[in-house]
């Protein structure tokens, strides 16, 4: 049986680059979509946050404001519904040899606590040499920024990939207000990053590393981590 490991942030909250705190979470659609593609294949999906915490859903990912119809709104909370957050496995007792691919879903809150979290940079390392498909979607890129060589170095330096824009981060986040650039401080890093046009769907695919550039690529995220999974797990 092929199984994922999902990495969700517990944060609920985000420090602005003016010091204030703001609400936050993870983003309906970039949970649900994957969630969904994953296991109507055929694919069993475990969710871990840090502490075990129960994740946050960002209220704007579930309103107009964000941009999401009241329609699809009440599906995305359906879905929740049923998938049943309240007692995710705690992050740092996972065992990453039991899962065939990991998947860090978006929402800004990742840029609050799975950017440095030392125990997702182990499992990244690990999953790095072993081979293991990562996948991660929007601002839930930025948690790739938790793994660092036994050297200092970031691992995923020189590899390409993409993460939610500036451009995008302008036009429908918090714009000069966001603690730090993720595009910028990838690339700063070392990734090799080039976003598509702004709200287009959007993967590139760098051995076993997966990235999707926003909401919108949520879908063809999922399905390019299917594709890996079918060519690498018997």
């Amino acid at each position: 049986m092929t199984r994922v490991l999902m990495i969700i942030s517990a944060a609920d909250r985000l420090t602005l680059a003016d010091g204030t705190d703001h609400p936050t979470g993870f983003w309906a659609e970039e949970v649900v979509t994957p969630h969904r593609a994953l296991t109507e294949a055929g694919v069993t999906v475990d969710l871990a946050t840090p502490g075990g915490r129960t994740p946050t859903v960002d209220p704007l990912s579930l309103d107009a404001q964000g941009g999401v119809a009241a329609e699809d709104a009440a599906a995305l909370r359906a879905y929740l519904a049923e998938l049943d957050l309240s007692a995710p496995l705690t992050l740092a007792d996972v065992d990453r040899a039991g899962y065939d691919a990991v998947f860090i879903p978006g929402g800004h809150a990742p840029m609050a606590d799975l950017v440095d979290d030392a125990d997702l940079g182990a499992l990244l390392r690990a999953a790095d040499a072993e081979g293991t498909p990562v996948a991660a979607l929007c601002h839930g890129v930025a948690a790739l920024l938790s793994a660092q060589t036994t050297d200092g170095t970031w691992l995923y330096a020189g590899r390409a990939l993409t993460a939610f824009s500036d451009e995008e981060e302008q036009q429908g986040g918090y714009g000069d207000r966001i603690p730090f650039s993720v595009e910028q401080r990838l690339r700063e890093r070392g990734a090799v990053i080039a976003p598509a046009a702004p709200w287009s769907s959007d993967v590139v695919v760098d051995g076993t590393l997966i990235t999707g550039q926003n909401p919108q690529s949520s879908a063809a995220t999922a399905d390019a981590l299917l594709a890996e999974l079918r060519s690498t797990v018997a």
